[in-house]
């Protein structure tokens, strides 16, 4: 998108910061742990397919976490996570690729690179199962993008937040559609955002959903809205991560 007046001042200077980002690299190629089939997994052990997420800190919270990486990834494995997610946005978030790199090498669940990602140089940053590609943030751009990752190997997340991203997502051909329940204009929280996208989304994509998820309450509605996935950051880092990644997973 080119017109960044509506989003929230936070959300301006991560894009801002994402469009000045460069990355020299050859493309990449990677052989993804599959993610449908760890969300298959989990279902089989009785435990809901969360993807935890390693946040050293983000703008829309208070206080950040510096543990090391790996030790905390390896704790959400204990805790059940399905998959992990890595933020490797280091100037908002306190990611690096390096953190994705060792992390990736430390566990055997995917690993989804959560970055905010607007051209394809940016791919070749670094080897992972998954990558982000937020709508919005993308724009016309959003088959080119996913197609390019399909390319190197990637699955691919595609995020939305209404119905109109996610009529894109589904013509570019995604396959794994992520709804976020943060509004990145007003930076508020609303579980409904995914029970009103949810309906509209094909049997045959894997469906997550993204933020707002804090309590095996949550965890249950998001369930019975359709989610074959949680997505959850602020909840786990809180706290102890093994505890409560095993609170989620076991709603």
């Amino acid at each position: 998108m080119n017109d960044t007046a509506e989003l929230a001042p936070q959300v301006r200077s991560i894009l801002r910061a994402a469009r000045e980002r460069g990355v020299d690299a050859e493309p990449i190629s990677v052989s993804p742990r599959s993610l449908a089939g760890a969300f298959e997994a989990a279902e089989a052990a009785g435990r809901v397919p969360v993807i935890a997420e390693v946040k050293p800190t983000s703008p829309t919270t208070d206080g950040e976490r510096d543990d090391d990486p790996v030790e905390l990834a390896e704790g959400m494995v204990a805790g059940g996570a399905a998959a992990l997610s890595v933020l490797t946005e280091p100037a908002h978030f306190g990611g690096s690729t390096e953190s994705l790199s060792r992390i990736r090498a430390a566990v055997d669940v995917p690993v989804l690179r959560k970055d905010f990602l607007v051209r394809e140089s940016q791919l070749d940053a670094v080897e992972a199962d998954v990558v982000l590609l937020i709508a919005r943030f993308v724009g016309d751009d959003l088959e080119r993008l996913h197609e390019a990752a399909r390319e190197r190997g990637f699955q691919v997340l595609v995020e939305v937040h209404d119905g109109d991203e996610l009529a894109r997502a589904l013509d570019a051909g995604a396959a794994y559609v992520g709804v976020n329940n943060r509004d990145l204009a007003r930076l508020e929280v609303d579980l409904e955002t995914f029970e009103r996208v949810a309906p509209a989304v094909p049997d045959d994509v894997t469906l997550v959903a993204e933020s707002g998820v804090t309590s095996p309450t949550d965890v249950r509605r998001m369930r019975e809205a359709g989610a074959d996935g949680l997505l959850v950051g602020s909840a786990i880092m809180a706290g102890d991560v093994t505890e409560r990644t095993a609170e989620l997973v076991n709603a």
